[in-house]
């Protein structure tokens, strides 16, 4: 099950991370969004204790959309050290996103 990240929790859960972290920017009415839910959730199952895994809801946590600059929904950033190193927008394939995740590691 993915992780929930809101602007309480950001800072300990994602940038001070020692694993790399994905993380789902979503909104609860968005289409595409639930189109990749589950997949984030697999993900999340498959590389427990690899990537840390979770979802900000860009309605409630609106400071951290505006931080990162989120425009558009699905959006997936990739953390690593603090530090955004890679930005996807827009729903793909499982496979595509298992690459981008093998890819940090």
């Amino acid at each position: 099950m993915a992780m929930i990240f809101n602007e309480q929790n950001f800072d300990e859960e994602v940038l001070k991370s020692e694993l790399p972290v994905l993380v789902d920017f979503y909104a609860d009415w968005c289409g595409p969004c639930k189109m990749m839910a589950p997949i984030v959730s697999q993900l999340a199952e498959e590389y427990e204790g690899k990537i840390k895994i979770g979802k900000v809801n860009v309605d409630d946590s609106n400071q951290l959309a505006g931080q990162y600059q989120i425009r558009n929904i699905p959006s997936f950033i990739i953390f690593k050290n603090g530090q955004a190193v890679e930005k996807y927008v827009g729903s793909m394939k499982k496979t595509e996103l298992e690459e981008k995740l093998t890819a940090v590691l």
